[in-house]
């Protein structure tokens, strides 16, 4: 039978930035990544975005503007400047917003982002309050071409994530998440994450990731947006992750 879907707070999630834990665990997730090969399934779900770039480079401004990407959980940060690294000579000119509640984001990480041409920004906020927050259709600053999430979504249940995955469709043309998988494979995985080293908060965390992770099309019922406006694809990648992007047919022109 199917795991059912368990939501339960994490450990990391609570503990302050500085505690030698969470700092042990944030460097865990890390090596995490690697292993997953994080990094790859999301440049591999990011094949669309040359179809989104070729419709901003077609706009009437020239040079075409930068790319504007808002990654929902970000973290430190730097997960995602390894994907900048992977990127910088398709994409050079890009504005990058890093969400987060707490302020995790190192200056050496902005700086790394700026080696590539992504202009960076770390903004503390809930991402609760920033989905609930009202927003200007017309205004440049409250939509980006895309919203990213990582290991993220898992984290809400049913009423906040509609709620999220709602205002992300409204301020963004281009949705991807990857999200930890509810199988009994990856469950197996999570309970060996200490064979790497992981300290306590890393082993327990990953438990409780993989139990409230996502299979088949659960994300995908929780999108509002409907072909043939969006196309909208949930898939497995690699042995633990599950993904969902969603791409608008049409891009609404925030100009």
């Amino acid at each position: 039978m199917p795991l059912p879907r368990i939501v339960a707070a994490e450990t990391l999630d609570f503990l302050s930035p500085d505690d030698p834990d969470a700092i042990r665990s944030r460097r865990d997730l890390r090596r995490i990544h690697r292993m997953m090969g994080t990094r790859s399934i999301i440049l591999d779900a990011l094949g669309v975005l040359g179809e989104l770039h070729g419709a901003i480079a077609s706009e009437n401004a020239v040079p075409a503007r930068p790319l504007r990407i808002l990654e929902l959980g970000a973290g430190d940060g730097r997960l995602m400047l390894g994907v900048a690294r992977a990127l910088t000579s398709v994409y050079p000119h890009v504005e990058l917003t890093l969400l987060d509640r707490q302020a995790l984001v190192a200056p050496a990480t902005i700086s790394g982002y700026a080696v590539h041409g992504w202009r960076t920004v770390a903004k503390v906020a809930d991402v609760l309050d920033w989905a609930a927050a009202d927003i200007d259709p017309l205004s440049k600053d409250q939509r980006w071409d895309l919203i990213i999430a990582n290991l993220f979504l898992h984290h809400f249940e049913v009423d906040q994530l509609t709620a999220l995955l709602q205002a992300s469709a409204m301020r963004t043309d281009l949705f991807i998440a990857c999200e930890p998988r509810r199988a009994r494979l990856a469950l197996l995985g999570s309970h060996l994450v200490g064979v790497i080293g992981a300290n306590k908060v890393t082993r327990e965390d990953a438990v409780l990731s993989v139990h409230a992770g996502f299979r088949g099309g659960e994300i995908s019922m929780l999108w509002p947006g409907l072909a043939p406006q969006w196309q909208v694809k949930e898939y497995p990648a690699g042995l633990f992750t599950h993904c969902f992007r969603a791409m608008r047919v049409e891009p609404a022109n925030a100009d």
